[in-house]
């Protein structure tokens, strides 16, 4: 799989050289889309996701684009997946702390792409395992993350966390910043550039694990 992360600027800085990417996914933070109202977007006063549809066909690629979504004055975190000139969906970030101007999501999905199989983790759901360990166990062969700034080391410890538990790459696009977690927890790409190419094998790797506990034993009944 040949990724290209877009770590800086939106989709429109970024038509002009979109004829036909030599990549499979293609994936921006989030000044990808920026703020998407979908109030003017159902009305066509913008046509935001539109673009991105667009982006897909003319890129021939699956494309991931981070944004905020406004839906009749809540606001979310959240990420759009097109391919083939189609929307295949928007997911948002569930957990939200307080104070915070964004509400939480209510699912999580994987896309089925050309590409493979797509868990998408937004904002600081990465710092919730339990999200990646879902995506995981809905059969994701790759998880891509879509970040805001990660100013310290806790967003990539994160990632390294995520890919580790969940046995899934964690693929994670930041402002300024693009990097890919592998599942043995290490590393196996960062970088502080604009645009980034990387190609890698998202193999699966499986361990059987065992729990000894008490309890969950029955007597056999004579009566039976």
């Amino acid at each position: 799989m040949k990724i290209r992360f877009v770590t800086e600027g939106g989709i429109n800085e970024y038509w002009e050289g979109a004829k036909r990417q030599d990549c499979d996914l293609l994936v921006f933070g989030f000044e990808g889309l920026g703020e998407v109202d979908y109030r003017r977007e159902l009305t066509g006063e913008t046509s935001k996701l539109e673009d991105l549809a667009i982006l897909s066909r003319e890129a021939g690629c699956t494309v991931v684009a981070g944004c905020v979504t406004d839906s009749r004055g809540v606001r979310r975190k959240s990420a759009a997946v097109a391919e083939k000139g189609k929307i295949l969906g928007v997911a948002d970030m569930l957990h939200v702390t307080d104070p915070s101007e964004f509400k939480g999501g209510a699912h999580l999905k994987v896309y089925e792409t050309a590409a493979g199989k797509l868990g998408v983790c937004v904002g600081e759901d990465l710092f919730f395992p339990s999200v990646c360990e879902s995506l995981a166990l809905f059969d994701a062969d790759v998880i891509v993350s879509v970040f805001g700034a990660a100013e310290d080391f806790v967003p990539q410890l994160m990632a390294r966390a995520c890919a580790f538990c969940s046995g899934v790459n964690v693929c994670m696009c930041a402002s300024g910043v693009a990097q890919i977690a592998s599942p043995d927890g290490e590393m196996r790409m960062r970088a502080a550039k604009k645009e980034v190419d990387f190609e890698f094998s998202p193999a699966r790797e499986y361990r059987l694990t065992t729990v000894r506990t008490r309890g969950l034993a029955r007597k056999v009944r004579e009566d039976y």
